[in-house]
């Protein structure tokens, strides 16, 4: 993937500028929306750093909907490219019948109980570390679980901007 230069970000039009970072927040291009009056960034901390206010200061069913556009870990359905690229980086796309099996199951309990998938930045995490997260989590209460789910996505929001953007 061919990086962006911050100076461009900065300079871009604002139609351009969501269809560049519209992705980096699963199926949720309203959040580079919500950022683009706030530039000129003087760094991608700063650029995150707008991007997760605009989720903080979002209404609670705009956060669900955020929440929920995010896909199971290891599934075998269609995910957007940064998801692929992640999941396959943690070897979920190379599961045993029984890992997928004990993931499905974990995801079905997951949601059941908070009403959206389980969140976890799996870059530099091995399978036996996310089922080992996905089993702990699971057994949080409601808030606890939506803080760190909130906190997953900046992990993985922050590491696909240091991927495609270019600071210098």
């Amino acid at each position: 993937m061919n990086q962006l230069k911050l100076t461009a970000i900065n300079e871009m039009d604002r139609d351009t500028f969501v269809r560049a970072l519209g992705g980096i927040f699963e199926h949720s291009p309203w959040v580079a929306e919500g950022c683009v009056e706030s530039r000129p960034f003087a760094s991608i901390a700063a650029l995150h750093e707008a991007m997760t206010e605009v989720v903080r200061s979002s209404p609670e069913e705009t956060v669900l909907e955020l929440l929920r556009a995010h896909p199971d870990l290891g599934t075998r359905l269609a995910v957007t490219d940064y998801s692929a690229s992640e999941q396959s980086g943690a070897g979920l796309d190379r599961l045993t019948p029984e890992e997928y099996e004990r993931m499905t199951a974990l995801n079905e309990q997951y949601v059941e109980k908070f009403g959206f998938p389980f969140i976890l930045a799996v870059k530099g995490k091995s399978k036996d570390e996310i089922v080992a997260s996905m089993e702990a989590r699971v057994l949080n209460g409601a808030r606890d679980e939506r803080e760190e789910a909130l906190a997953q996505i900046g992990r993985i929001t922050r590491f696909r901007l240091e991927d495609l953007v270019d600071e210098q």
